[in-house]
């Protein structure tokens, strides 16, 4: 049975919650709003799941287009509330600058979100359920646009739809490769959040599952035996006298969810913590291993392969290490409302 709080007043579809998977399924609302001669229009609110475009669009020729994902939960006492938002749209302006699109001011952006979300409570799991409402702001050159050059119409949309627990039965280590492929360039686009960074790192992904990896692990591609990240989330490593460290890279994409944990990490577990560049060579002397993002929080890594070497870290492959385990508790703890949150991290939805 899942826990009613107090503020859970309102009816919640009737979802089989512990089963619906990591999918879309669609919802009541969403937001658009839309760019024309030098300035966004006011928004709305629509029904409509349709995105109608030009044959000739700047996203369908140059991929012109920039997103977002973050969640909202229902908390312990019933509230809906969403994490750090502002991050969210100040990383998506830092990725509209860099492809020359216009940007959507940041305070109409968190605003977007809550009323996107509000819009669609009944889709939103009750607490307990293990299951979150998956947020997707994204922004995509709309006009016709033949020769490489930025759009001239953009549209701005927020959608969001329930999603279960990211690992189904419980958690497993993931073993991973280190891919052949190079994941972003030196002074690239590996920094923002843009669906061409996406795109290409599909054939990676796909070749590390057929070979029997669950991901790939990119380094440098300037020197290749430096740490950089996945296809879609930052690594964190943790030292055998229980130092959290990430690497550090222009060309890696600013998680929101690994600087929160490193802030957890020093803050509320007083661990020391280091961003800085990572020898892939120094691997094999840490004691745990994760990958961090929106969608699990942390996700255990047991085994790293480099063509047939293989790196087992001391954590093993049965479940979280002790301090990964207590970082996924004490940042879980704060999105659900358990443990309080540092100032301006939680946004609350009515």
């Amino acid at each position: 049975m899942f826990r009613k709080g107090q503020g859970e007043d309102m009816e919640k579809k009737n979802l089989d919650w512990a089963n619906i998977g990591f999918n879309y399924i669609e919802t009541d609302e969403r937001y658009v709003s839309n760019y024309k001669d030098g300035a966004w229009d006011e928004g709305v609110m629509t029904k409509d799941p349709m995105v109608a475009i030009n044959e000739c669009a700047g996203v369908l020729q140059y991929a012109q287009t920039v997103f977002e994902g973050m969640k909202a939960y229902t908390t312990e006492d019933g509230r809906t509330v969403t994490f750090r938002p502002d991050l969210n749209a100040a990383r998506m302006a830092d990725s509209a600058r860099r492809l020359e699109m216009p940007v959507f001011p940041e305070d109409r952006f968190i605003d977007a979100v809550i009323k996107t979300v509000a819009a669609n409570r009944a889709y939103v799991p009750p607490f307990g359920s293990g299951a979150t409402l998956y947020i997707r702001p994204y922004m995509f050159g709309s006009n016709s646009v033949i020769g490489v050059k930025p759009s001239d119409e953009y549209q701005f949309r927020v959608f969001v739809t329930p999603v279960g627990p990211y690992f189904k039965g419980g958690v497993k280590p993931l073993t991973i490769c280190i891919s052949d492929f190079d994941r972003a360039a030196p002074r690239g686009t590996g920094h923002i959040k843009a669906g061409l960074n996406y795109a290409m790192s599909l054939h990676a992904i796909q070749t590390a599952h057929r070979n029997g990896f669950d991901e790939n692990m990119y380094l440098d591609a300037a020197t290749r035996t430096k740490v950089e990240e996945t296809g879609g989330a930052n690594f964190l490593f943790v030292t055998k006298d229980n130092k959290v460290v990430t690497p550090k890279s222009d060309s890696i994409l600013p998680s929101i969810t690994r600087r929160s944990l490193m802030h957890v990490a020093k803050e509320y577990l007083g661990l020391e913590v280091e961003e800085r560049e990572v020898l892939f060579e120094e691997v094999k002397d840490f004691a745990e291993c994760g990958l961090c993002g929106t969608a699990a929080v942390i996700s255990p890594v047991g085994k790293i392969v480099d063509h047939g070497r293989e790196i087992c870290l001391p954590s093993g492959m049965d479940g979280m290490g002790a301090v990964t385990q207590k970082l996924y508790d004490t940042l879980t703890g704060i999105q659900m409302g358990r443990i309080e949150a540092p100032e301006g991290w939680i946004v609350e939805i009515s």
